[in-house]
């Protein structure tokens, strides 16, 4: 049997999803986020969770975000609701909840491996991205790590499954942040910010979505 006379069908099974989306307004969005964020951390200590080093939010940023937090929701929420079934394949409306959280990260600071327990969903909205756009240098990438661990690649490193896919299976995969960038990913998806190293300010804003009891 020649190649040409071989019929194959291939199903891609087990993939994870993880989106993204440019929201507009974003220098007037941001610039009163960032001064809502920073005034917060005088008010207030850092909560430790995944952060090494920097600053990571107490108070559910509903409470103090003002209005644009809940722009920032709410196109979460379309973006869930875009990327969400049931087990028929049928689009569905949920009235997510959510609770969002602002970090800030400067010189040396990161947040190690982690992932979110007892939600649906999690993302990301950055505010700031500290001069990575312009400079490789300061690092800060967002990172995620197949979530099949190194097995997909440790027989044969060099090789990958020709899947439609990245070429990534069985290694991380990093992200760089952009302000006004919205990203969106499954709430067991195991993730870590890299080290930044500018002189500036790193700042994000993380949620969860989950189901409304």
């Amino acid at each position: 049997m020649s190649d040409a006379e071989l019929q194959i069908q291939v199903g891609h099974f087990f993939a994870t999803p993880v989106a993204a989306a440019l929201l507009g307004d974003v220098e007037a969005r941001n610039a009163e986020l960032k001064q809502r964020i920073l005034a917060e951390r005088d008010r207030e200590d850092s909560f430790s969770a995944s952060n090494l080093g920097g600053w990571h939010a107490g108070r559910p940023m509903e409470q103090w975000g003002g209005p644009r937090i809940h722009e920032i929701l709410d196109a979460a929420r379309q973006m869930a609701n875009r990327l969400t079934l049931d087990r028929s394949g049928n689009r569905v409306r949920i009235d997510w909840s959510t609770r969002a959280w602002a970090n800030v990260n400067e010189n040396g600071h990161a947040n190690e491996f982690h992932y979110h327990p007892g939600v649906y969903w999690s993302g990301t909205y950055y505010v700031d991205d500290g001069g990575r756009a312009t400079d490789e240098s300061v690092g800060g990438e967002f990172e995620i790590m197949d979530p099949r661990g190194p097995g997909v690649a440790m027989y044969a490193p060099s090789l990958v499954f020709n899947d439609g896919g990245h070429n990534t299976g069985g290694t991380n995969v990093r992200f760089t942040p952009r302000p006004g960038l919205l990203m969106l990913f499954p709430g067991w998806l195991y993730h870590q910010v890299r080290p930044y190293r500018g002189t500036g300010q790193r700042i994000s804003i993380a949620f969860n979505l989950s189901l409304d009891d």
